[in-house]
């Protein structure tokens, strides 16, 4: 995984053009304004899903991985935690291929936690739990990126 800031790509020259690709997208668009859903740049290889919930306590929260496409989670407001851990130290579940969802339990092994412009590139291996509360629950928007890999 990879946290950090759209203000600073200029940091991040390794990362991958898909990657770089959105996180130019959110850079040059107003997402805030974006309804939210699904929101297509590149059919299946590349869209982006607007959510918008409140954060809450880990214990209500649930852990998954992907095996399809990266995520890439752009905070546009409010302040979230993700918590991470690698899925080799999870209890995994059975893979669901039709949501590309990989649901497992355990324990957190760090945590991120995201304000305005931040953002978390979640690979394959990296398991996160998101919409966990910083500090008191808040609403937030976010983008969240999904990169084809497979």
């Amino acid at each position: 995984m990879i946290f950090g800031n759209v203000r600073n790509l200029e940091e991040y020259p390794f990362l991958e053009s898909p990657v770089i690709e959105c996180l130019d997208y959110a850079r040059e668009h107003d997402l805030i304004a974006f309804e939210k859903g699904r929101h297509e740049i590149d059919g299946d290889r590349l869209f982006v899903n607007i959510v918008e919930y409140t954060t809450t306590e880990s214990a209500n929260r649930f852990w998954e991985a992907h095996r399809e496409y990266l995520d890439i989670h752009v905070m546009l407001a409010g302040p979230e935690q993700i918590d991470v851990n690698f899925i080799d130290n999870m209890d995994q579940k059975e893979y669901v291929p039709a949501d590309d969802f990989l649901p497992m339990d355990g324990d957190k092994n760090g945590h991120v936690v995201l304000g305005d412009g931040d953002f978390l590139i979640c690979y394959p291996h990296d398991a996160h739990r998101t919409a966990v509360k910083a500090g008191e629950p808040a609403a937030i928007k976010k983008a969240i990126f999904k990169v084809r890999i497979h």
